[in-house]
């Protein structure tokens, strides 16, 4: 059987989540590769190899994978949620751009459920107009980046997903971030906080952006903003589908 590389997306956290795509493919599979907590959502078994890594090295993962394609393995490359969004699908193609002797390698980019829309799910339909995704991480791209994102996305009030809200190595950001959001929004925006979303240890928190704190959030956090028209309804918060 010739090799391939699928990056696949292993959904937001529970099982029954992940996708029947996703586990048909790994059950094919001869190698997967990933960050260490998601390659270890993985179950061992003969002729399946585990290739866990630190979360730094996208690029050293995605040249492995297609180097072992090459050679005609089955390569899965492993993300939470969906490979497409802040995640593994585009250091695979990034790491082809730079390695283009793999060029003829096949490759399968297999759809996840995000932890936004798992959150958004949890919450009610947060996201029920236009909204945006935001990586508020400034690994890969200036911090002065993000707060000019985070400016336009609420001038033109858009629902907001944030991934990567605060990490022990940036506290400071969030706060800033919150500061910004309350300039142009004003404090009686609703925001959602959802962490580790589809689990047993799921915990979600609406809250006004006056009574947000950077302390409600953190690396399994995913924050929803509503939009100036997101209201609650008895339990459940929501978006409107009109505008205007």
């Amino acid at each position: 059987m010739s090799g391939f590389v699928a990056i696949a997306g292993l959904g937001p956290g529970r099982e029954d989540l992940v996708t029947p795509e996703v586990s048909a493919v790994l059950a094919e599979a001869s190698d997967v590769i990933g960050y260490i907590p998601y390659v270890a959502r993985v179950a061992p078994r003969d002729g399946l190899t585990l290739h866990p890594s630190d979360n730094r090295v996208e690029l050293d993962r995605a040249e492995l994978a297609l180097r072992l394609a090459a050679e005609g393995r089955r390569v899965v490359v492993v993300s939470s949620g969906d490979p497409g969004v802040f995640a593994m699908a585009s250091a695979v193609f990034e790491g082809l751009e730079q390695h283009p002797q793999y060029g003829d390698v096949e490759i399968r980019v297999l759809p996840g459920i995000t932890a936004m829309l798992a959150a958004a799910a949890a919450a009610g339909a947060p996201l029920g107009h236009d909204f945006c995704a935001i990586n508020l991480s400034d690994n890969l791209k200036p911090w002065e980046l993000v707060e000019h994102r985070l400016r336009l996305a609420a001038q033109a009030d858009f629902a907001m997903a944030f991934y990567n809200p605060r990490s022990k190595s940036r506290p400071h950001q969030f706060a800033r971030a919150l500061e910004i959001l309350r300039e142009e929004c004003g404090n009686e925006r609703l925001i959602t906080f959802a962490r580790t979303v589809s689990t047993p240890q799921q915990a979600l928190n609406t809250v006004t952006l006056g009574e947000a704190t950077p302390e409600m959030a953190d690396m399994r956090t995913v924050v929803l903003l509503g939009n100036s028209a997101t209201r609650r309804v008895g339990r459940h918060v929501y978006t409107p589908r009109s505008a205007g």
